[in-house]
């Protein structure tokens, strides 16, 4: 299964009489395997989380090496709620001089009349995640083909199967959806890094002072009622924004040192922490909160529609709906 981009890309496919992606590559894959495109996505966009590589290399690998003359195909037209089915009928090729989808393989279209409500609910299911391209199972390739024929399958009882089915598509949706925030919030530089903690902290109900570049005594970010530090609780907030190194116990006890009575600290780092960091944060004195990339990406989550303007533009979000079952 090919996604048509909401239907967009609907009009190409049928002028062109093809299925094709982008991701962002612009120059002809063939002869390299999955591992060479990996390569060139990395020289290509060096700045990308592995999350975000390995969701490009998988497409891009299916429709260069993995589709084959002969393989049936489909999209989806989301406005009719039908899918379109077809037939590979050539070797992958590159379309250069265009930004349309120019990884691409000729595609003859049989049908259109595939109705999503004429398939089981496990199959809708199967078909309904965010990923660009997929291989299908043969019994959901089987059931299309049955529906094609005429042959609509029997009702699907509601049972306790179909519903963990559907909790567990719920759930692989949110868990990419979560991955797709902490790449994007790993993507921003250090002093964003401050001003997202800072807007959190507004979205809790505090107001913030965020120290201006140079050295800030071990204070990235300061939270109180009063926006000043005259009334408590003070939070001060200490930001390390490096993604592969862990903070120690060293870093925490200075961060520690810097506290005084009435004080609360929350320490950043998206690199997480030792295990012996994380001992000395829960025997302090002093209340702290060490909190991850993990922590931040739920924290924001539960609270973005607190965020200010501010906080919304550093950190573009939207609401996805998920039925109530």
């Amino acid at each position: 299964m090919v996604r048509s981009d909401g239907g967009a890309a609907l009009p190409l496919f049928e002028e062109k009489g093809i299925v094709g992606i982008h991701f962002g590559v612009t120059e002809d894959l063939a002869g390299k395997d999955l591992d060479g495109i990996r390569v060139r996505l990395r020289e290509i966009n060096p700045d990308n989380s592995v999350h975000e590589i390995g969701g490009a290399a998988g497409p891009l690998n299916k429709i260069v090496n993995v589709m084959k003359p002969g393989d049936g195909v489909i999209t989806y037209d989301p406005g009719k709620r039908v899918y379109w089915v077809g037939e590979i009928t050539g070797d992958y090729y590159f379309e250069p001089g265009t930004d349309e989808l120019p990884q691409r393989r000729s595609v003859i279209w049989k049908s259109r009349l595939v109705s999503r409500d004429d398939l089981q609910i496990s199959t809708r299911n199967s078909l309904g995640g965010p990923s660009t391209l997929i291989q299908l199972s043969p019994e959901v390739w089987e059931e299309i083909q049955a529906v094609m024929a005429g042959n609509k399958p029997t009702e699907e009882v509601d049972s306790v199967e179909t519903r963990e089915a559907i909790q567990e598509d719920k759930r692989n949706m949110q868990e990419q959806a979560r991955e797709r925030l902490k790449d994007r919030i790993g993507a921003l530089d250090p002093s964003e890094m401050e001003e997202l903690l800072a807007a959190l902290l507004r979205a809790l109900g505090f107001k913030t002072w965020v120290s201006p570049a140079g050295p800030d005594r071990g204070v990235d970010v300061l939270a109180s009622p009063d926006g000043l530090g005259l009334q408590e609780p003070r939070i001060k907030c200490e930001v390390k924004h490096r993604k592969q190194t862990a903070m120690g116990a060293p870093e925490l006890r200075g961060f520690l040192g810097a506290l005084r009575t009435g004080d609360r600290g929350i320490f950043l780092s998206t690199g997480g922490f030792t295990r012996e960091a994380r001992y000395e944060g829960e025997r302090s004195n002093v209340p702290v909160t060490l909190l991850d990339l993990d922590d931040l990406a739920r924290l924001i989550e539960a609270n973005y529609e607190a965020f200010d303007t501010e906080g919304r533009g550093l950190l573009p979000l939207m609401r996805v709906y998920w039925p109530v079952d």
